[in-house]
């Protein structure tokens, strides 16, 4: 019995790190193939919690979050002021995070403050301008962590977070209004004993669905690419779930506040607070993992061998992509984004982002924008392709990085390094004519 149970567990895990990777849409069918995507999906989302540093990342959110609280619902009541609904934002906070309905309180007393400072600063507007830095800041801090988890290079331009922020900031106040006006309407039709009955449930079920639809949302807007549906959906939905279940026994836990209540006494607010927001940015970060996971789970078939890639065919690699782009410019194509390479000639996304990195920094190919309005970068070669020779190419990927060390190539070792210049010297030779976009 032992022994059926270790070879099922067994076949478990081979299926899952290797089997489940060698399938393709040809050989099954649609919904199984669904199905195995959404389990890769939460395979590679394990797979890369250490190597996307979430842990890490979450507790950096954390202390940006804790000195940003404050301007950031200052400047969301001050939103909400001037449209007089203030006393509803409060009330949909305190329902949403019923948690932490206590520091909320508190909180509310520094914002007056807050507000107080920015109306009547020294100079005129110095302390909206301060408030509004410290709210941008915690943003471009949170969409930073995004767009490195989809392994995008760039952010927006400061020009873009000021205007994309500033809508976020609109958006949210009247996001808060519209769920309690919609929670009043349900429960005045519960008057009625029929409608009661089928309305109870969903009633109940309504936070979960706000904080999930909130979750694809902000899964979708924040990272600065553009971000499928389906894959948004997928972590509000897992997201959304763990944040609520989370939020359900933190409040049920009072035995365990209780003794932290009773090691550190009135203090016991604040490392509750700070348990309670880690936690809290570890879920959050962990839909953002699991919606890049699914939206190109196709390319990470041979994700877990790019990391012990050859030297052979990371070459193979630089070169493909740099014909590739190449090719398209001398004939006049469209410029080809990272993601079409990736999905056309089968290349991993970690690959691919690493190698698109690379060539831009040794200055074969830059950025332009593609069409979807500047959002996705397109590439193009960095210089005019009738000098872009392969030999090229391969001196700037060997020059690339440091050589400032004290190594002995002048000495003992200087028939090594002779020998190595004079292999190089040959192939770049064989090479002078070969241009990349004859390839």
């Amino acid at each position: 019995m032992i022994e059926k149970i270790t070879n099922f567990i067994k076949k478990i895990i081979r299926f899952l790190t290797h089997d489940i990777w060698r399938f393709t849409g040809d050989e099954l069918s649609a919904r199984r193939m669904s199905l195995y995507n959404i389990i890769k999906s939460f395979v590679l989302v394990i797979r890369n919690i250490d190597s996307s540093e979430i842990n890490t990342r979450a507790a950096a959110l954390t202390y940006k979050t804790l000195l940003s609280i404050v301007p950031l619902l200052a400047v969301l009541f001050g939103i909400a002021r001037g449209f007089g609904i203030q006393g509803v934002v409060e009330t949909e906070l305190k329902k949403y995070f019923e948690g932490q309905v206590d520091m909320i309180d508190r909180v509310m007393g520094f914002i007056d403050s807050s507000l107080e400072y920015a109306k009547g600063g020294v100079f005129l507007g110095v302390g909206i301008i301060m408030l509004l830095y410290t709210v941008v800041s915690l943003l471009g801090s949170i969409e930073d962590n995004f767009n490195t988890i989809w392994r995008i290079k760039k952010g927006r331009s400061y020009y873009r977070q000021f205007t994309d922020y500033l809508a976020l900031f609109i958006i949210a106040p009247v996001f808060l209004v519209c769920n309690a006006g919609l929670s009043i309407v349900l429960n005045m039709t519960t008057e009625f004993e029929l409608v009661d009955f089928v309305l109870s449930p969903v009633i109940k079920l309504l936070p979960v669905a706000i904080t999930i639809m909130l979750f694809t949302f902000l899964y979708s807007y924040i990272p600065n690419t553009k971000v499928k549906f389906s894959a948004a959906f997928l972590a509000g939905i897992v997201s959304g779930l763990a944040f609520q279940g989370f939020q359900w026994l933190y409040i049920s836990g009072q035995i365990w506040i209780s003794k932290y209540n009773a090691i550190y006494g009135s203090f016991a607010a604040l490392p509750l607070l700070l348990l309670w927001m880690q936690l809290s940015w570890f879920i959050f970060l962990i839909g953002v993992e699991l919606s890049f996971a699914y939206q190109n789970v196709s390319k990470f078939s041979f994700e877990h061998e790019t990391k012990n890639i050859s030297r052979r065919y990371k070459d193979f690699i630089l070169l493909a992509v740099s014909s590739i782009i190449v090719k398209r410019f001398a004939d006049g194509e469209k410029a080809i984004t990272a993601d079409e390479i990736s999905t056309t000639y089968k290349i991993p996304t970690t690959l691919m982002s690493d190698v698109i990195y690379y060539l831009q920094n040794i200055g074969i190919i830059i950025e332009t924008p593609s069409d979807d309005n500047g959002l996705i970068p397109a590439y193009v070669p960095a210089l005019d392709i009738n000098k872009l020779s392969v030999s090229y190419l391969i001196e700037k990927m060997n020059l690339y990085g440091s050589e400032d060390f004290v190594i002995d190539k002048e000495g003992a070792l200087k028939g090594v390094w002779n020998q190595m210049i004079k292999m190089q010297d040959i192939l770049m030779a064989a090479e002078k004519d070969t241009l990349i976009k004859d390839l």
